[in-house]
């Protein structure tokens, strides 16, 4: 395994660091290891990002090609002019290709 060593680091950031660090009641060691494990991705991430994001692509071709709406696991709601009923993504979809805007 690796070693990092930082120098220079702002004085404000050291600070943000070590009380994130002792809020969570991490070395700041350990907390520098969660950020960096949160926030760049490994070769493995951005492969299955990749492909999450392909399947999204089908998805959406499927669903525009057959003209159906495939909903999410949870239902999710769009605003509606003031007066109307929400709508789920699904019903406001349908709404707007039966009007020819989608």
């Amino acid at each position: 395994m690796a070693t990092l060593y930082v120098e220079n680091v702002p004085d404000e950031l050291y600070e943000a660091l070590r009380s994130r660090a002792k809020a969570r009641q991490h070395s700041i060691a350990a907390e520098v290891l969660i950020l960096l494990q949160e926030n760049i991705p490994t070769a493995q991430e951005l492969k299955a990002r990749e492909e999450l994001f392909r399947k999204i692509i089908q998805l959406r071709t499927t669903e525009k090609a057959s003209g159906r709406c495939i909903p999410p696991r949870k239902k999710w709601f769009v605003r509606t002019a003031k007066g109307e009923p929400a709508r789920t993504g699904c019903q406001l979809r349908r709404k707007m290709v039966l009007a020819g805007k989608g």
